[in-house]
């Protein structure tokens, strides 16, 4: 008995002990933080200097293993971001640290995919990243109690407390979930070719990245292929003569990164002065052009490099059988990038068939022919030098999400040298060339509020051209310079009233000089005019979208107060409007109409001048002999697309006032008259477009009537030299897997020319020197044109990273020769001569292209 008595005591007796035991463990396991302090002090003999208020409420477990005082200050620190600082030997101050580092991975809901590029904002100060290519972001020094916001297209904006993030070990994922939203109806029409989109407003959009093939062309060449769409056509197969609903070059406002350009063509206009490879965008309005564009009465053609910051490097480069370029873009750092693009021919030192048919068609198209049929087949020694390049570059940077600065240089260089030998009559005639255009542009886009955006556009841009003609063995010299000098400031400004509204405003400050010297050494004689005009120029534009796309319309107006100095000044009011509704599934109808003005125009020089080639020089409105040219189109349109099939018709009435003789191209009695008049364009486009998986094919057909009207000429009302009454296309392309097929064919009506009175009265030699006598104007018509190109590229991989294509184009391979101009001309034997310039022959053109 005694024995167990003492058994329960001994049990008893352990079980209090242990749990005293536990509750002393416990509390030496966990205990305020002051407290410890304390106990250091003792332990290591040491004081600290601190604020209770830093350090009350805070609790820590004590630290196993750790014996040396920095051991276990260092490991406050990392507990509580507790700073230490040592005073002396035994004296510390401790302080807490409110600013803290804090990394994360960002990645989709699923955690399988990472987010690059979102958007880390430390809310309530400026500080913000954005996530690198594998997710993560890091920031430093941000307030304990901050929270983030992160932010990326497509997924909901999530928030995040630093705090969270602290208590987590090593950089936490961050995930986000994708956002959802019920879009509207989407009624841009795809067609032609991919690349190629009819957007809303009625303009024609060129993705040039995703851009595929068209008959004739291996290579997107921006100004051939906007002559693919109906109503825009070049009548003498040139990209520096495009002719948009029958008006003149001259009348098509060409941007290239906002900057307007006054040379758009290499080797005479037979090709693009712009690399594709860098363009990403092109833009093309025929009617309903917003009230942000001036000047241009026919059309504008924008043109857009890359606008984002490139987030790795690439490039590429490529040659054909005239030229050869590369192109390229890299980031420099995660908010700085560059752009770049060059250009050369090899035709000063590589002769090719693709050359040699550019080259008879410049020089050698013409067939000359006295009154008597009978043909001048003089013998002639031709012999040229000629190249050209063309450099464009970009600098990108990001001052931060809000406020981006672009700054953009373009530079275009043509020189040609070109002899000239007669040898029945032993002369020798010498023309050069030289034209440059050169500019330079700043671009400062910012987002204000979620709502306010501006966009601030300057630049320079300064054309140049100089050309020398010496003929007759150097007895007559000719020499002509023109030069073209603008300054801009435009100003953009876009408001979102609601989910319905937005509202752009602007104002516009453009001042052009322009100077035309002639100097001729026999007879002795100089010319040098020089003009400046200063256009201002506010601007406003509503702009509305119902719901589910049902009717959208904008309406503005542009107010131009132009002043030439010394001369003249007019306000202007063009008003603009476009708008495009619902008229049943699958069928949407525009209603389009547009007043515009332009002060600069090119006059047309001497057919005999240059060899033949024509001399265009830009000039300036002066209110006298040449007036501001405005016009005002209208136009309805009806849409209809529905499986890939789409058909597009639109009827359109144009009218330009305030046209020369001498900027349109007359080779008649009235070439030199400098009368004033007008043109009136009536017109229908059509275009039927069915697309499937892997083919493409479009019938299109434009019909225009276009007359002049000159009060002083008889008869007043005549045809327009670009009066092109019927103009078909048909044409289609096909894929099979890595390979690219098109074919087409172009048919038009011939243009209009003005033929001699027939027999002796064909010359009046009661002149001198003689002069001819005329027909009616544009009372004859050149042959019916029909062309057949064809083009394949194909598309194929040298290594992980390096694509690569080679491509085959044949331009006009039935050899037909089509007529495309002719005039008639006084020799220096009193006789009259018929200058007959036909289209290029069969042409064949190769590329091999390296991207990466």
């Amino acid at each position: 008995m005694l024995r167990t008595h003492n058994n329960k005591h001994i049990g008893l007796v352990l079980g209090v002990l242990f749990f005293l035991v536990g509750n002393i463990n416990a509390q030496e396991e966990q205990q305020s933080l002051i407290s410890y302090i304390k106990n250091i002090e003792n332990r290591f003999n040491v004081k600290f200097s601190y604020l209770d208020e830093d350090l009350d409420g805070l609790s820590i477990k004590i630290p196993e293993n750790l014996n040396t005082l920095e051991e276990i200050l260092q490991y406050i620190k990392n507990t509580f971001s507790i700073q230490t600082e040592k005073l002396n030997e035994r004296y510390y101050t401790l302080s807490t640290k409110n600013q803290v580092n804090v990394c994360g991975v960002v990645l989709d809901n699923f955690a399988e995919n990472t987010v690059i590029g979102a958007t880390i904002e430390v809310l309530g100060t400026g500080t913000a990243k954005i996530t690198d290519n594998n997710g993560s972001f890091s920031l430093e020094n941000v307030p304990r109690n901050a929270s983030l916001q992160i932010r990326y297209l497509g997924y909901v904006t999530k928030y995040v407390k630093v705090e969270s993030l602290l208590q987590q070990s090593g950089c936490p994922k961050i995930l986000l979930a994708p956002y959802y939203e019920q879009l509207d109806e989407v009624f841009v029409y795809k067609y032609l070719t991919s690349g190629i989109i009819k957007e809303k407003d009625a303009s024609i959009t060129l993705n040039t990245a995703e851009f595929g093939i068209l008959p004739g062309l291996i290579e997107p060449d921006i100004l051939q292929t906007v002559q693919a769409l109906p109503g825009i056509k070049s009548i003498d197969e040139t990209v520096s003569d495009i002719n948009v609903r029958g008006g003149t070059n001259d009348q098509n406002l060409i941007l290239w990164n906002g900057i307007k350009m006054y040379q758009s063509g290499h080797f005479f206009g037979l090709i693009s002065a712009f690399n594709p490879y860098q363009t990403d965008k092109v833009t093309i309005y025929k009617n309903g052009t917003p009230a942000n564009f001036g000047d241009g009465v026919s059309s504008v053609i924008q043109m857009e490099t890359g606008n984002s910051v490139p987030e790795t490097f690439s490039g590429g480069g490529g040659f054909n059988l005239i030229s050869g370029d590369i192109y390229a873009e890299a980031p420099i750092t995660h908010n700085l990038g560059i752009q770049f693009s060059a250009r050369r021919s090899a035709t000063d030192f590589l002769s090719t068939p693709t050359y040699k048919q550019f080259i008879n068609r410049a020089f050698q198209d013409s067939e000359i022919t006295l009154q008597n049929n009978s043909t001048v087949d003089d013998e002639f020694i031709r012999d040229e030098d000629f190249f050209f390049y063309d450099f464009s570059g970009k600098i990108l940077y990001d001052l931060n999400e809000y406020h981006k600065i672009r700054l953009s240089v373009i530079h275009i260089k043509n020189n040609l040298k070109f002899d000239e030998t007669n040898v029945t009559a032993d002369e020798t005639n010498i023309s050069l060339l030289k034209q440059d255009n050169i500019s330079v542009g700043g671009q400062l886009q910012s987002s204000w509020t979620d709502r306010f955006s501006t966009h601030l556009n300057m630049y320079y841009s300064k054309y140049n051209l100089d050309a020398q003609n010496i003929y007759d063995n150097q007895v007559q010299q000719l020499f002509q310079n023109n030069q073209v000098i603008e300054n801009a400031l435009k100003l953009n400004t876009n408001y979102i009233l609601n989910d319905s509204f937005n509202w752009n405003n602007g104002y516009q400050y453009i001042e052009t000089g322009i100077v035309n010297a002639t100097i001729i050494n026999q007879p002795s004689f100089e010319s040098e005019l020089k003009g400046v005009i200063r256009t201002h120029a506010p601007y406003s534009q509503l702009n509305y979208n119902s719901p589910g796309n049902k009717f959208i319309g904008e309406i503005g107006a542009r107010f131009n107060f132009i002043e030439n100095l010394n001369t003249f000044q007019q306000l202007l009011v063009e008003p603009r409007i476009n708008l495009n509704f619902k008229l049943a599934n699958y069928i949407r109808a525009e209603v389009l109409g547009e007043f515009k003005s332009q002060t600069t125009n090119q006059i047309i020089d001497l057919e005999q001048n240059f060899l033949g080639i024509e001399k265009r020089r830009w000039i300036l409105s002066n209110d006298n002999t040449l007036p501001v040219t405005k016009s005002k189109q209208g136009s309805v349109g009806i849409n209809y697309e529905k499986n890939n099939f789409y058909v597009g018709v639109e009827g359109f009435y144009k009218n330009v006032d305030g046209i020369s003789t001498s900027t349109q191209g007359f080779q008649n009695q009235y070439q030199f008259s400098g009368e004033i008049g007008s043109y009136n364009v009536k017109g229908l486009e059509l275009l039927i477009n069915k697309k499937g998986d892997n083919y493409s094919t479009w019938l299109s057909y434009a019909y225009n009537k276009n007359d002049y009207t000159f009060d002083s000429i008889v008869p007043q009302t005549f045809p327009n030299n670009l009066d092109i009454r019927h103009t078909i296309t048909f044409a289609s392309t096909y894929n099979y897997k890595d390979l690219k097929l098109s074919i087409g064919l172009n048919y038009r009506t011939g243009k209009p020319f003005t033929e001699p009175v027939p027999g002796d009265e064909g010359l009046d030699e009661n002149f001198s020197p003689p002069r001819i006598n005329f027909q009616a104007p544009n009372s004859s018509r050149l042959p019916d044109y029909f062309r057949a190109d064809a083009s394949a590229i194909y598309n194929f991989q040298i290594g992980r990273t390096i694509r690569a294509n080679a491509g085959l184009s044949i331009l006009n391979f039935t050899n037909r020769r089509n007529s495309l101009n002719k005039y008639y001309r006084v020799n220096q034997d009193n006789e009259i001569e018929t200058v007959e310039n036909f289209s290029l022959g069969i042409t064949p053109n190769m590329s091999f292209r390296v991207s990466f």
